[in-house]
């Protein structure tokens, strides 16, 4: 009937299920390792089966399941409320009651008398890599008395029918009644007084295997998997972390609005009593991150050692205890090594956003459903809107072409079955189920980064894939223009070089969203400006780490995409203009009649007016090489006039602890001013390689203002100067051992320039996502004709 976790393992799952062998793994190897696993007993498959055998159970089960119909909802309902009515009306055999309290008065003996339980179903096929079962059986915690206990085993017993564990067992393949119930009894962990979360040893959305994703809140998980919060999330790079560096690659700050926390005791009388509920969090605890840095390192390492573990075999406290650990169920089941692009072909008005769940697009009529009871009216191929899902909703789920939700973030059920089921899906939207009230069509979007769009209407999209063992390989690197985090993990899988130009101005756009040297001096800028700073740094040490950390981390999360490949980062490049649009930016920056060619790149860096700006963006790269790891991290300095000037930033850089040649730092320049390819054997003294600038190169040499509408028929570069231009850029540094690259838009936008670039012998072509594939194939092409020629 019982046995103890420290007696089982991951072969044991046909008699005690999923979770519970599991849990045995983990107690049995990995508590020697400091991982914190509460001790417990399993409730077999033999146990489950005595029960319903005793009481004659089995033929009225067969009776209700063998000829339902799943899909009709009320059926559905009908039966399996009467299978759960049978099973939990069954009596448990003695020996059974015996083993079990038994079992309870040793759990007592090892933690004490005030030890409360966590009674959680293990089905024999959760957790596979298959399916996981996610939330289909019920578990209950915060168990203190032997009735309660043995009330709740008959619960989770019961609970082997709700109507979505009948409905996914169809949907899976698996018989109703050949699936077992095992039930965990284990010592609760006390997280409705402290935090809980949900760990994953890889991104969820695109698959990308290098990082370690984190969801946590205050109380009970419950309001994570439940979705009815947005928690704060974290990653940690995998590779560098296990070399040494300790620190987080990224992290988001959720809402947190409200925390699970127990009622004072169970009510036996009521089936359905809630002995759990939900308060709300103080300002305090929303504005700021529910666990420390050190949690989140501390969790990282034991995601890497359960990893590590089962891949070799196939509290307030400080104290974090794993409750479970199971198998990823969406990329691992992934076969071939066909690369999918969804792409939008038209856009319209953005009417919500959230966190996307996959990278898929889908479209359809918005269905508004606000409780269980309205399931029955939902059609195939409708936009399944709420406000909350739960894994009852699962019928509907799967036929639904996309599914939005105002709470939740990327591990709660509706992420996790949408995942599943291969259906797009935006959660956290906050506010989705009003704004969508009144609007008939809609196309959801997750195919654009980390954030997911709800456009108006129907619009086309299109599905682009390529077979990446057919790829060639190329002798000229192809590398990739992003600027942008949110979508590196979903690019991750492109066959790129590296990362050929990291516009740094995306992020501090976006994400930091306040000027530099208002950072620096907020007592400058306006009172209202003041507040809006204050509301953003507030999770932050200081105004230096709010930028330090943010810059840092967006920077880190694009070259963790290619590491250990190289990765080009550019340092800020906007205009006069565009900084003075940051916020508190008016207060700094001059009125220039023509930014384009005024006070940008190099010469703020070392200007009065900017110093202190660049100071910060100098620690922020510092902290992504050095301590963060990534010194594949190749820094690029744009617009720089003179060679003089050159020198300036190289002594400026090394004030704020960037050597040139320190922890192997390289430093390229933008070849994008005529005067960069005129005296580029000067320049090739203190730089170590050169990306040219098509965009700018072409404006200065045709004397073209790409701005202006009026001369922009004459902006070309394909033009026969702009040619000679790069041709002499390549040449200069080859002349001088220099790497050359080129990152403008040219060689995306003309197939004809892109050959032009091989045929002279570049480096590196650096590309927008879109273009990469292609281009491979083209200048495969080219390499081979040239081959032949020779």
């Amino acid at each position: 009937n019982v046995r103890w976790f420290k007696n089982l393992s991951i072969e044991d799952v046909s008699q005690v299920g999923g979770k519970n062998a599991s849990l045995g793994e983990m107690y049995q190897n990995l508590t020697s390792e400091g991982i914190l696993v509460p001790n417990g007993f399993a409730i077999t498959t033999s146990a489950y089966k005595n029960v319903l055998q005793s009481n004659g159970a089995w033929e009225k089960l067969h009776a209700l399941l063998d000829d339902i119909d799943v899909d009709n909802m009320l059926e559905l309902q009908k039966r399996g409320k009467a299978c759960r009515e049978i099973v939990y009306a069954c009596e448990l055999p003695q020996d059974l009651k015996n083993d079990i309290l038994l079992g309870f008065a040793k759990l007592k003996e090892q933690y004490g008398d005030s030890l409360s339980l966590a009674v959680r179903s293990s089905a024999t096929a959760e957790d596979s890599p298959e399916a996981s079962f996610a939330g289909q059986n019920d578990s209950y915690l915060n168990i203190s008395s032997e009735a309660e206990l043995l009330d709740a085993y008959k619960r989770c017993l019961a609970s082997n029918f709700t109507d979505r564990s009948i409905h996914y067992k169809y949907d899976n393949n698996f018989d109703y009644l050949k699936v077992s119930l095992c039930v965990v009894v284990m010592k609760m962990v006390r997280s409705d007084i402290s935090t809980s979360g949900v760990m994953f040893s890889i991104d969820t959305e695109t698959g990308f295997k290098d990082v370690i994703f984190i969801n946590a809140a205050y109380g009970l998980g419950e309001t994570i998997v439940q979705g009815t919060i947005n928690p704060d999330s974290f990653y940690v790079h995998k590779p560098t972390f296990k070399l040494g560096h300790r620190t987080i690659l990224k992290r988001s700050l959720g809402s947190k609005e409200q925390k699970m926390i127990f009622t004072d005791e169970m009510n036996l009388d009521n089936i359905a009593a809630e002995y759990t509920k939900n308060i709300d969090t103080t300002q305090e605890e929303q504005s700021h991150f529910c666990i420390s840095d050190e949690d989140v390192l501390k969790l990282a390492s034991y995601a890497i050692k359960v990893e590590n573990h089962y891949s070799k075999k196939a509290g307030h406290s400080k104290a974090m205890d794993m409750v479970q650990a199971r198998p990823e169920t969406v990329e691992s089941r992934k076969k071939g090594n066909v690369l999918e692009i969804y792409e939008l072909e038209q856009k319209s008005n953005v009417l919500v956003v959230g966190s996307a769940i996959g990278t898929k697009i889908g479209r359809g009529k918005v269905h508004y459903i606000s409780d269980v009871s309205d399931l029955n009216s939902f059609k195939a191929g409708e936009v399944l809107v709420a406000k909350t899902t739960n894994p009852d909703w699962e019928p509907i789920m799967k036929i639904a072409a996309a599914i939005v939700t105002d709470k939740g973030g990327r591990t709660c059920h509706a992420a996790i079955l949408s995942r599943e089921l291969g259906i797009p899906a935006v959660v956290g939207c906050d506010n989705a189920s009003q704004i969508l009230s009144s609007v008939n069509e809609v196309t959801v979007s997750c195919s654009e980064g980390e954030e997911g769009r709800i456009y108006d209407g129907l619009l086309d999209f299109k599905v682009n894939k390529t077979n990446l063992k057919n790829l060639a390989k190329t002798k000229t690197q192809i590398m990739m223009n992003l600027g942008n985090p949110d979508l590196a993990f979903s690019l991750a899988s492109l066959p790129v070089d590296g990362i050929g130009l990291a516009r740094m101005e995306f992020i501090i756009n976006s994400f930091i969203k306040v000027h530099p040297m208002a950072l620096a001096h907020p007592k400058r800028v306006d009172e209202k400006t003041q507040k809006a700073i204050q509301k953003l740094t507030e999770p932050y040490e200081s105004n230096e780490d709010y930028f330090v950390k943010k810059l840092s981390e967006g920077v880190a999360t694009i070259a963790s995409s290619v590491y250990p490949k190289p990765c080009v980062v550019r340092m800020s490049d906007f205009k006069s203009n565009e900084y003075a649009s940051l916020l508190g930016g008016k207060e700094f920056e001059l009125q220039e009649d023509n930014p384009m060619i005024g006070f940008r790149g190099a010469s703020r860096y070392a200007h009065p007016n900017y110093e202190e700006g660049f100071a910060l963006e100098c620690k922020a790269m510092k902290r992504v090489r050095d301590e963060m790891g990534f010194s594949n991290v190749i820094l690029m300095i744009p617009f720089c006039r003179r060679v003089g000037e050159g020198e300036l930033v190289i002594k400026t850089m090394q004030k704020y602890g960037l050597k040139r040649g320190e922890n192997s730092l390289k430093i390229y320049v933008m070849c994008e001013i005529p005067n960069n390819v005129i005296q580029i054997d000067a320049f090739s003294k203190i730089f170590d390689g050169f990306s040219i600038g098509s965009n700018d190169l072409t404006q200065l040499t045709l004397g073209v203002d790409r701005d202006s509408e009026v001369v922009a028929f004459d902006y070309d570069e394909r033009d026969e100067g702009v040619k000679i231009m790069i041709k002499m850029a390549i040449e200069g540094a080859s002349r001088n051992n220099r790497h050359s690259g080129i990152c403008g838009q040219a060689p995306s936008d003309y197939p004809e320039i892109a050959e032009y670039l091989v045929r002279l012998g570049i480096d590196s072509i650096s590309l927008n996502p879109d273009t990469v594939l292609k281009t491979i194939q083209n200048i495969a092409m080219i390499e081979k004709e040239l081959e032949t020629d020779n």
